[in-house]
């Protein structure tokens, strides 16, 4: 029986085994997923790439296993890391609220200015709390 939802089953180190086959650039073996996460036996990193192949996530390929279907939503990958795409907009807020507070501000300070300042901060906080969690839950 094929699990159809990723999610069900990307949880734990079994998440974790996933992330680190797709962080890889060449296909990985049960050895290499047992030496680079520390997990106890090479059985525990089987268990775990057999319920990804089983799911379709990952593929054998070429001696090892590379993955099959990426399921991290809203994810840059640059090189080998993935990051979230929110944690892009908490930096691009982060330097527009830098530049706003620096750079853009008026000698007599306007309501205008202080509008502008408390959105792009609000917009900050939220984006920042968003990558967070996003961040927190792709690990």
């Amino acid at each position: 029986m094929k699990q159809n939802n990723p999610d069900d089953i990307l949880e734990g180190t079994t998440r974790r085994v996933f992330r680190f086959v797709y962080r890889q650039q060449n296909p990985v073996g049960i050895h290499d997923v047992q030496r680079g996460l520390g997990l106890s036996s090479p059985s525990v990193a089987h268990y775990h790439i057999g319920k990804l192949v089983k799911a379709g996530l990952l593929k054998e390929e070429g001696g090892g296993y590379v993955v099959d279907k990426v399921v991290f939503e809203n994810m840059i990958r640059v090189r080998r890391a993935a990051i979230p795409l929110q944690t892009a907009y908490a930096v691009f807020l982060l330097s527009a609220f830098a530049l706003l507070v620096t750079v853009f501000r008026p000698a007599p300070v306007s309501s205008t200015y202080v509008f502008a300042v408390v959105v792009i901060g609000a917009a900050l906080a939220v984006s920042m709390f968003e990558a967070y969690k996003a961040m927190k839950a792709t690990v």
